[in-house]
């Protein structure tokens, strides 16, 4: 039988590893939902921002502030979302929901 060095042993456990970790979806390691309500008298566009807001803000602070900038959300893509809007009275509500991915 032939001993293998500790060198090629690390080198040959690293490749797989990395090849392993490559094989994963980038969706399931990066991406995750998040669910949020915004409500506003001013109407259902209004509650939609107030939602998209409580998104951000339960991701990541740091990006919510750029974003309100104009700036966009930079390290995270902030993919389309789903609304459900109701209207009660004066009052729009809406329930968001969001795939994010960090890049």
């Amino acid at each position: 039988m032939r001993k293998i060095s500790g060198r090629t042993t690390g080198l040959t456990l690293a490749l797989l590893a990395a090849a392993a970790f490559a094989s994963v979806p980038a969706d399931a390691r990066e991406c995750f939902k998040k669910y949020s309500l915004g409500s506003s008298p001013l109407g259902e566009t209004n509650a939609k921002f107030l939602a998209d807001e409580s998104l951000l803000q339960q991701t990541d602070m740091g990006v919510f502030m750029v974003w309100m900038t104009g700036a966009g959300t930079p390290g995270y893509n902030f993919g389309p979302r789903k609304y459900r809007c109701t209207q009660d009275g004066v009052l729009s509500t809406c329930h968001a929901q969001a795939t994010i991915c960090k890049m």
